[in-house]
């Protein structure tokens, strides 16, 4: 890890978890369809992946595209993801749901409950609310969640620096807001220097795919 902060690398495949790994990543998050900002990854690209990756992995838990209200069978999908999933050496689980522009505070519950006691973060789905900070006292009650991942509403971390620095003051000690958005190693320094985070996370933090 980073003497100061943790960097979490974004990869669809088991070629970029490697080349991530090798260029000092600390966590991977692992999705596929990154063009569509990152789906549920096929379970049967993990058979092979812990021979050759030894850092900490985190799994995107996402059933479609689109917006964050998932109807009962999407939700039931995600469950059943998460079941498979456990039963492999991974870290932990990623994932997000909104309900009227706000967290869907009992269905975010349940799944973090299946979730436990796996790390848990709940992804970017929180930069679609209507009031992030109040998106973040009430994930404090949800005491499995370990991490939230933010943009501040905007597209990059740089623009939502101002709205991620709020997420952090009321954040419980436990809660660790992961700026994300457009971070890079050409930047990420001077965003830390903004931000103060404990862990960064980026598509191209270490490289460029």
């Amino acid at each position: 890890m980073h003497s100061k902060y943790l960097k979490e690398a974004c990869v669809q495949t088991i070629e970029e978890a490697e080349v991530a790994q090798k260029l000092g990543a600390d966590r991977l998050e692992y999705c596929s369809h990154l063009e569509l900002d990152g789906l549920t990854p096929d379970i049967q690209d993990f058979e092979s992946i812990f021979d050759s990756i030894h850092i900490p992995i985190m799994v995107m838990i996402r059933p479609r595209a689109g917006d964050f209200e998932y109807s009962d069978s999407e939700f039931e999908e995600m469950k059943s993801s998460i079941h498979e999933f456990k039963a492999l050496n991974i870290a932990g689980f990623v994932f997000g749901i909104v309900k009227n522009d706000a967290i869907d505070f009992e269905r975010t519950k349940i799944l973090a409950e299946i979730s436990f006691p796996f790390e848990i973060c709940f992804h970017k789905a929180i930069d679609v609310v209507a009031n992030p900070i109040d998106a973040i006292k009430k994930l404090n009650e949800i005491p499995q969640i370990t991490r939230v991942l933010t943009s501040g509403k905007s597209k990059t971390a740089e623009k939502g620096a101002p709205i991620i620095k709020e997420m952090i003051k009321v954040a419980r000690p436990t809660l660790s807001i992961m700026p994300a958005g457009k971070i890079k190693a050409s930047n990420i320094e001077i965003l830390h220097k903004k931000l103060k985070a404990k862990e960064y996370h980026g598509r191209s933090i270490l490289m460029h795919f």
